[in-house]
């Protein structure tokens, strides 16, 4: 006789991911239940790119004031921090009372608490008495931010979290860190009129970038009046009646009034009884997966930035639908990681796709060709500003396909997003330079670049 479980599908954690996974099969007609520790909605919707987005629009306002008035206007504003923030924290309200909707509607019971795993079947909820079965399980448990432990004074940094609450806005903000995250608030933070530093450990900003795109936005984010400092950490924080002193490696003391640590994010992986059940990790802390999703226990899946295989949003939920299709439509699919474009939500924004330079360079079989420019956007004609777009393509000269394309510019997520159409299909430099241009517009430029760049030569822009 089959052994019979409370539910066919059981998952932990209502991100993206998660709550995708579980519509997914609860439509399909099978039983299912989600646990979820803190809101419905996971670290995008609550506490990461939905609210962050929020917040560099805010901030971005600035920027466009000072530009309208090289057009003409005058501009008095003013920025209430209490009044944006109540606005947001509504509007995410309403973004995860969807979440929790749409999975009612679906079927799904939503069982509010920190689900553990007692065996390969079993997880228990924590606080509530609560025992549950399952024929299978999945785990959708994201990230959360990593912070350096033994540092002195660490307790008075916060993360990329308590960012999203603080309950007034500072005058003087230090951010650790050169990852998206740190970058992205660092233009938030300025932009708000915040004194910005950004500190970081390494030779440039965004590590596993485009070179190019690395130095063109260190040098514009500066523009904006960002402090970068590199080739630096933290040795202490130290707390004193005027704010908190940051002791750094190179001898300087900066105080501010707040510290941030945007140094990364790890797995939320403990004490979730992951080894009772036999699922492994890998050597990064991370639960280790096949490439369709399955953990070393027979019965357990993973996706999302628990699996730390590409931590993007769409990406989980493209993971959470190849799940579906493997476990319950017998129809195996394993994510396709190639041509994912994603973009930084700097002061100019970052939008990416492909390969860079240096990974063509190592991974085709000949020679790279680059096309590259640099140029000041019409926008800012009347402004006097030095600002500088950037647009790059990396084709293999071999084939002709263009493998990468990076931008750094006004509304460079947008254009990335077509842009990533044509590197997923493989399309060549000629079918690039065939397309009719629009304009007058920036795209434009993604068409009409003729002249290749030698091997270490810069741009003039």
């Amino acid at each position: 006789m089959a052994e019979t479980y409370d539910y066919d599908l059981f998952v932990i954690g209502a991100g993206s991911g998660g709550v995708r996974a579980a519509r997914l099969t609860a439509l399909g007609g099978k039983r299912v239940a989600i646990a979820e520790e803190h809101r419905v909605g996971g670290t995008c919707v609550i506490r990461g790119c939905v609210p962050k987005k929020f917040m560099v629009m805010a901030s971005d306002f600035a920027h466009q004031f000072h530009t309208a008035e090289g057009y003409g206007w005058t501009v008095e504003a003013s920025f209430d921090w209490p009044k944006f923030m109540q606005a947001k924290d509504v509007e995410i309200a309403r973004l995860s009372g969807i979440y929790a909707a749409n999975l009612g509607k679906a079927g799904v019971d939503l069982i509010h608490g920190r689900a553990v795993l007692k065996d390969a079947h079993t997880v228990e909820i924590l606080g509530k008495d609560q025992t549950i079965t399952a024929e299978r399980i999945l785990i959708a448990t994201g990230g959360r931010p990593w912070v350096p432990e033994g540092l002195p004074g660490i307790e008075y940094a916060i993360t990329s979290e308590e960012a999203f609450h603080l309950p007034e806005l500072p005058k003087r903000i230090l951010i650790a860190g050169g990852g998206y995250i740190a970058v992205e608030f660092a233009g938030i933070f300025a932009g708000l009129g915040v004194e910005t530093t950004l500190i970081y450990r390494g030779p440039n900003i965004l590590r596993g970038f485009d070179d190019d795109v690395r130095a063109h936005l260190a040098g514009e984010i500066e523009k904006r009046g960002i402090k970068v400092i590199l080739g630096c950490q933290h040795e202490a924080i130290e707390k004193t009646d005027t704010g908190l002193i940051n002791v750094l490696e190179n001898g300087m003391k900066i105080e501010t009034d707040v510290v941030m640590f945007a140094t990364g994010r790890v797995p939320h992986v403990k004490t979730l009884g992951l080894e009772t059940a036999g699922v492994e990790l890998n050597d990064d802390g991370a639960i280790k997966v096949d490439a369709l999703s399955k953990t070393t226990a027979d019965n357990i899946w993973a996706i999302g930035d628990v699996t730390d295989r590409m931590n993007l949003t769409p990406v989980a939920i493209r993971e959470a639908v190849a799940f579906h299709e493997t476990v319950y439509r017998g129809n195996p699919q394993a994510f396709d990681y190639e041509a994912v474009a994603s973009a930084v939500f700097s002061q100019p924004p970052v939008g990416t796709v492909g390969l860079t330079e240096s990974e063509a360079r190592h991974s085709c079989p000949g020679e790279v060709d680059v096309y590259l420019t640099r140029f000041r956007p019409m926008k800012y004609a009347f402004t006097g500003s030095d600002e500088r777009v950037l647009m790059k393509l990396v084709v293999d000269g071999q084939s002709q396909k263009v493998v990468g394309v990076h931008i750094v510019g006004p509304e460079a997520p947008e254009m990335i997003q077509l842009a990533a159409i044509a590197v997923k299909a493989g399309l060549t430099k000629a079918q690039w330079d065939a397309t009719c241009a629009v304009h007058p517009t920036m795209a434009e430029e993604l068409v009409t670049l003729k002249d290749k760049q030698q091997p270490g030569n810069m741009s003039a822009g």
